[in-house]
């Protein structure tokens, strides 16, 4: 989608600290994050919802997000990492990733 910022950041339009990338999916730190290592894991091509997504990129996309949930987890010693799928403040499908502590 043309207008989508986060289109625009899978297609390096606007700037991100990314923090992981491959051929699917792209995360990057949340610019207004709600604790340390707030990371959003977006598919690369345009979807506003999660039950959109196809198969051949849901489960990477679901793979990246275990494999950065531990990542953030040890960085941050957190507890647990909390995870929200979202498609509506901004619409295209994402994975917030926020490291918790209790």
């Amino acid at each position: 989608m043309e207008d989508c910022v986060f289109c625009k950041i899978a297609r390096k339009e606007i700037p991100a600290t990314i923090m992981y990338e491959d051929e699917f999916v792209l995360a990057f730190s949340d610019i207004h994050p709600v604790a340390p290592g707030h990371t959003l894991l977006i598919p690369k091509e345009h979807y506003q919802w999660f039950y959109e997504v196809p198969a051949e990129t849901a489960s990477p996309w679901f793979r990246a997000a275990q494999k950065l949930a531990l990542k953030l987890k040890e960085e941050h010693s957190s507890e647990y990492v909390e995870l929200k799928i979202e498609g509506i403040d901004i619409p295209h499908a994402h994975i917030h990733l926020i490291p918790r502590k209790n």
